[in-house]
């Protein structure tokens, strides 16, 4: 399946960037736009910096790295993006901003071109029922860190044609990930099974029953998980889990999605995780 090699990444936040980062080091020339010029800027030095790690790690040569730093090019409106066969939209979990967002960008793609989101728990069928083609509408749910994690969650809304969903897989494994699919539903598979796992190492830690890095490690050891739920939560951001909770309790109806008043607690306190370098840990 040929695949045009021009596409645009909405959002250079930290998994905008991600994916901008693993497009142009597989080859594509990436429009990177965001409404905040500082977060392009921001952005463009973040790439930089891993694609120079990449280097000392020998994971690919400094041409390669170069050539990959030039074809992150940040466009500062949605004018300047021009036509592109992809948009990745990966702006904050929010449904108004996300749907303003993508009615803005969608004049920018190719007549066969596919409109996806990154989100990690927002009906895919609620977003592409503000497009105007949501047969082209699909998730493209990337993990963080996104140059490292091998999974893209497909997630195919009630309107997604089968052949975006092929072509979604082959853009997904253009860039050396691995594509598995899913219908539409709160929370998907991945955020569905792992925030309960999170929520209820929080209440474990509210109650009192064993202190974080203690919780961690007995999910470490005895699971085999590369890292505890406590230190995942705050890698990904305490406010989105809750975000997602929230999601999943209203959607889905059911009590065990409840978020714990500790994760509430936190989120109000601004201790969100390592972005704020407080949150079940102190980050440096």
């Amino acid at each position: 399946m040929a695949i045009n090699k021009t596409i645009a990444v909405i959002g250079a936040g930290t998994m905008g960037r991600g994916i901008a980062q693993v497009f142009a080091q597989s080859g594509y020339a990436v429009r990177l736009y965001d409404v905040i010029p500082k977060a392009l800027d921001d952005a463009q030095s973040q790439i930089s910096k891993m694609l120079d790690r990449a280097v000392e790690k020998g994971k690919m040569s400094s041409d390669e790295a170069g050539a990959a730093k030039k074809r992150v090019q940040p466009v500062k409106s949605v004018a300047d993006i021009g036509t592109v066969s992809l948009i990745v939209e990966a702006v904050t979990e929010k449904v108004e901003a996300k749907i303003e967002i993508l009615q803005s960008v969608q004049s920018s793609l190719s007549d066969d071109g596919i409109l996806a989101s990154n989100t990690s728990s927002i009906s895919i069928t609620q977003l592409a029922a503000a497009t105007k083609r949501p047969e082209r509408f699909i998730g493209m749910h990337f993990f963080n860190p996104v140059p490292l994690m091998k999974l893209v969650e497909v997630v195919r809304g009630l309107q997604t044609s089968d052949e975006t969903v092929q072509r979604t897989i082959a853009y997904a494994e253009s860039v050396g990930k691995t594509p598995v699919q899913c219908n539409d539903h709160p929370g998907f598979v991945s955020n569905r099974v792992l925030m309960p796992m999170i929520n209820e190492a929080i209440f474990c830690l509210q109650d009192g029953v064993a202190e974080a890095e203690a919780i961690d490690e007995i999910m470490k050891l005895g699971m085999n998980h590369p890292m505890g739920p406590l230190a995942l939560g705050d890698l990904i951001g305490l406010d989105v889990c809750l975000f997602i909770l929230e999601v999943l309790h209203r959607d889905l109806g059911e009590d065990r999605y409840r978020p714990c008043p500790l994760l509430r607690k936190m989120v109000a306190a601004g201790r969100l995780g390592r972005k704020t370098k407080q949150g079940f840990y102190h980050y440096e």
